[in-house]
């Protein structure tokens, strides 16, 4: 009786594991359409970053980020006419601005005392330009000389700016000390003291088509300061 109940429970195991097989041998089979598992956990998290795309600030965050590096003018009448350059040139800043325009003021004042209305001419605009070149030629036609000296020059100041339809339009403050003498032929002083320090203040106006690819300012106006 015990050999029989033996038997009968070898068979039951039997029976028991040719299932598990079965079950096994069918729920752990890929089918030819499901991707290995390595392959889909790795191609997960680059779906996910193919569809991440960084989106721009709105726009009062930017300006407040465009105003970041020019904080000096936050709360002054210079504020509203920056943003408006800003606007149409978001490459421009007031601190590279000035560097450029102080280069630009020493360059022009050397030229204009040395006659040299090649370098003045892609600096100025037409009218400014004719200006000058008349002035030159006076001189020359007389035979006179001039001497300029830049001793000190202070660090410019934004003296306005604004957009004119699509002209940027900046006028710069310059504080200079200088001395100005005109020789004559024979190098006699006929105007200045070579020995005088005078101090300067001009204000300086610059321009720039915004809608133009070229990016250089031309001198429009100047103006000397009593």
């Amino acid at each position: 009786m015990e050999s029989f109940q033996f038997i009968d429970i070898i068979f039951l195991a039997m029976v028991a594991g040719f299932i598990i097989l079965r079950l096994r041998s069918v729920l752990g089979r890929r089918t030819g359409h499901e991707p290995p598992r390595k392959t889909r956990t790795k191609q997960s998290p680059q779906r996910k970053a193919d569809n991440v795309v960084s989106m721009p600030p709105p726009r009062g965050e930017r300006d407040e980020m465009v105003l970041d590096t020019e904080s000096a003018y936050q709360g002054t009448a210079l504020e509203s006419g920056l943003r408006q350059v800003r606007a149409a040139d978001p490459s421009f800043e007031a601190a590279g601005f000035l560097a450029g325009a102080a280069k630009a003021f020493e360059m022009i004042v050397a030229a204009y005392a040395k006659n040299e209305l090649n370098t003045l001419k892609p600096l100025l605009s037409p009218e400014v330009y004719s200006q000058f070149a008349s002035m030159v030629q006076d001189r020359e036609s007389r035979g006179e000389t001039m001497e300029t000296e830049l001793i000190t020059t202070r660090p410019p100041k934004l003296e306005g700016i604004e957009m004119d339809n699509e002209k940027a339009i900046v006028s710069v403050r310059f504080q200079s000390e200088q001395v100005n003498v005109i020789k004559d032929q024979s190098g006699v002083v006929i105007d200045g003291d070579e020995d005088h320090i005078e101090s300067v203040t001009d204000i300086w106006t610059f321009a720039r088509d915004t809608s133009s690819p070229d990016p250089n300012w031309l001198l429009i106006a100047t103006r000397s300061v009593e």
